[in-house]
C-alpha cells in the first residue's frame, strides 16, 4: 500500500468521511497515520468530534489494534512562514511580512505558491523520520480538493518548477513532484453509483493519468443494498400481493380492501427501485472498464458518527485497503 494516500471525489459523495476511515484503517495494529485537510473547512474535526484542527499535528483517535491516527489542518500562511524560514532563515522578519499583507499576496495571488504550500507541507511528512531512521508516519492521508480540481493541485508544482529554473523554490517543487509521481503515492476517488459523480470520476481520472500522476483505486461510496430480487418478477400477480398483504395483517383481502389499495403504490415503488438497480448496474460496468481496482462502502441509514467511522474503517480492511 502506498505511503501517501491522496483521496479526491466530487462534493457532496463523502470524500472527507471517505478519507478519515481509510486513516482509521491504515492505522491498524500499532501502525501510525496522519489525515491531513487542505481546505480549511475542519471536517475532520467535525468527524471525529473534536475542536477546531490547528497548524499542528494532534492525535485525534485510536485505531482497532493500538495504531494512532494524527491530524493536521495545513494552513497555507503558516506553511509559508515555515518555508521562509526553512530556506532563507527569515525568522522574525518572515513574521513582519505576515503583518505587512505579503505572505497574503503570496498564498493567494502569485500563481500556483499556495498548492504548492499545501502539498509540500504533505509531502514533507510522508519524508519524515526519526533520529533512528524510521518514517514517523506509516502513512500520510490528504483530504484533498474535489475532482474537477484534483490534476491541477497536485501537477501544480510542476508549473512552478519550470517558472523557477533554479533555488530554493525549484528544489521544493522538484522534491514534491518526486513523492507524488513516485510509487509511494496513489490517488483515489471517491464517487456514488449515480450519472454525474462516475462520469466526473472517469474525468478526473483521464487527468490525472495524463499528468502521469499514480491512479490508486475508486471508492464507491454509500451503496444501498439490494431488497427485493433484480430483476423484480414480471408474473407478480395483483392478486398474490394483495393476499401477501393481508397474511401480514394489513387489511382483508376483499376487493376494494387495504391490502388492495396498496397493491399499486407498492408496485411503483418496485418499478422505481428496478429502475435505480438498472442505472446502478450501468455505472458499475462503466467503472469496471476503467481498469481500477474497485470497493464499494455500505450507506449507513443512521448517517456518520464516530461509530460509522470505525465501520467503514472495518469495511476497508475487510476488503484489503489497509
Amino acid at each position: 500500500m502506498s505511503r501517501f494516500q491522496v483521496v479526491s471525489g466530487k462534493g457532496g459523495t463523502g470524500k472527507t468521511t471517505v478519507a478519515a476511515a481509510l486513516a482509521l484503517a491504515l492505522a491498524t495494529e500499532g501502525k501510525r497515520t496522519l489525515l491531513v485537510e487542505v481546505e480549511g473547512r475542519q471536517g475532520i474535526a467535525q468527524l471525529f468530534e473534536t475542536e477546531a484542527l490547528p497548524y499542528e499535528e494532534r492525535k485525534i483517535a485510536v485505531a482497532p489494534g493500538g495504531g494512532e491516527v494524527f491530524a493536521l489542518a495545513i494552513d497555507a500562511e503558516l506553511a509559508l512562514l515555515d518555508y521562509l524560514q526553512m530556506f532563507y532563515r527569515l525568522g522574525s522578519a518572515g513574521r513582519a511580512l505576515k503583518k505587512l499583507g505579503a505572505v497574503d499576496f503570496a498564498t493567494t495571488v502569485a500563481p500556483g505558491v499556495r498548492d504548492v504550500l499545501l502539498t509540500g507541507k504533505a509531502c514533507e511528512a510522508v519524508r519524515r523520520k526519526d533520529k533512528r531512521g524510521r518514517f514517523v508516519y506509516d502513512h500520510v492521508v490528504m483530504d484533498a480538493p474535489p475532482t474537477g480540481r484534483i490534476t491541477r493541485f497536485l501537477n501544480v508544482n510542476d508549473e512552478v518548477a519550470g517558472l523557477a529554473k533554479i533555488g530554493p523554490i525549484h528544489n521544493q517543487a522538484q522534491a514534491v513532484m518526486r513523492v507524488l509521481k513516485s510509487p509511494e503515492t496513489a490517488v483515489h476517488l471517491v464517487t456514488l453509483l449515480e450519472e454525474m459523480p462516475v462520469q466526473e470520476t472517469v474525468d478526473g481520472i483521464a487527468e490525472l493519468r495524463a499528468a502521469a500522476l499514480p491512479v490508486g483505486r475508486v471508492l464507491v461510496n454509500m451503496v444501498r443494498p439490494a431488497v427485493l430480487p433484480s430483476p423484480v418478477p414480471a408474473d407478480v400477480r395483483r392478486t398474490d400481493i394483495a393476499k401477501a398483504l393481508s397474511r401480514a395483517g394489513l387489511g382483508g383481502a376483499r376487493r376494494g380492501g387495504l391490502a388492495e389499495q396498496l397493491v399499486d403504490p407498492l408496485l411503483e415503488q418496485a418499478s422505481e427501485y428496478e429502475e435505480r438497480v438498472a442505472l446502478e448496474r450501468r455505472q458499475r460496468a462503466e467503472l469496471t472498464e476503467l481498469g481500477l481496482p474497485v470497493t464499494e462502502l455500505e450507506l449507513l441509514p443512521e448517517g456518520i458518527d464516530l461509530a460509522g467511522l470505525y465501520r467503514l474503517a472495518t469495511d476497508l480492511r475487510t476488503q484489503g485497503v489497509s
